[in-house]
């Protein structure tokens, strides 16, 4: 069983919600979002996810998103919420008839990874345009369920001939004994894994972008995931065992680390 989430904290443009806001999302869901882990008032790669809200606005509506209105609105919200250590989400919807892009901020408890190493059950499905971060996608919700349903713990998005592209929440990394490989196949680019990429650049350990299939998977050592919560081994994707490489774990951990956290 998938267990509940509390109820978040929303603001619409800056004050509470109200019915009539939420009448928004729930009537007129056509939109994009972007996530992420506030500590202490700072945010990693806040720039990227300020770039990936504005692309998504103009792709989708047309219109721009100025940078300090966005902080200011995510400021808000973190005070109204009470809280400086968060999970939020903000939200760009364009409701029937508006002009304007309304903002929808989000405020929860902050999210911890799971203690434990993933299992992943591979599922035939492939998200139509996957470089948006959108609310509602049905398919990803049914896929996770039933891997949840099926004894996994998450679902791992397969394109036809199974090329691994994705999780359904996540972005997948491989370690090959050399150096860690991302599926090169139409994706999210998740923020975490932006992140991870630039910095083991950095750390002299630069990835490498690949195509990976399920056929291919004898040929990793190694498998993890990450999304805005953080970065967790895989032990299992459908019936192949991978052991979780401790060394490997601990340079991902120390490269996120060292990614600079923005104030609000």
């Amino acid at each position: 069983m998938i267990p509940a989430s509390p109820a978040p904290y929303v603001e619409f443009d800056g004050h509470p919600a109200t019915p009539d806001d939420l009448r928004i999302p729930a009537f007129s869901g056509y939109g994009h979002f972007t996530a992420f882990q506030v500590r202490d008032g700072r945010v990693r790669g806040w720039d990227l996810h300020l770039n990936r809200l504005r692309a998504a606005n103009q792709e989708l509506f047309g219109l721009d998103l100025e940078a300090e209105p966005l902080r200011e609105l995510v400021r808000k919200a973190l005070s109204g919420a009470g809280l400086r250590d968060a999970s939020v989400r903000v939200h760009g919807f364009l409701p029937p008839g508006a002009t304007r892009t309304v903002l929808m901020v989000t405020v929860a408890p902050p999210a911890v990874p799971p203690g434990k190493p993933l299992s992943l059950l591979s599922v035939a499905y492939a998200r139509e345009l996957p470089h948006l971060k959108r609310p509602g996608d049905f398919s990803q919700t049914y896929y996770g369920r039933l891997a949840v349903r099926s004894g996994y713990d998450q679902a791992l998005l397969t394109a036809p001939g199974g090329v691994v592209t994705e999780g359904a929440i996540t972005n997948i990394g491989f370690w090959d004994g050399d150096r860690v490989v991302w599926p090169d196949a139409p994706a999210l680019i998740g923020i975490t894994m932006a992140l991870l990429e630039e910095g083991l650049a950095l750390a002299g350990s630069p990835s490498a972008r690949r195509p990976v299939t399920l056929d291919g998977l004898d040929a990793f050592r190694a498998a993890f995931v990450t999304n805005s919560q953080g970065i967790v081994p895989v032990h299992r994707i459908d019936d192949r065992s991978y052991p979780v490489d401790a060394e490997l774990m601990e340079l991902l951990e120390r490269v996120y680390g060292d990614a600079p956290a923005d104030p609000v």
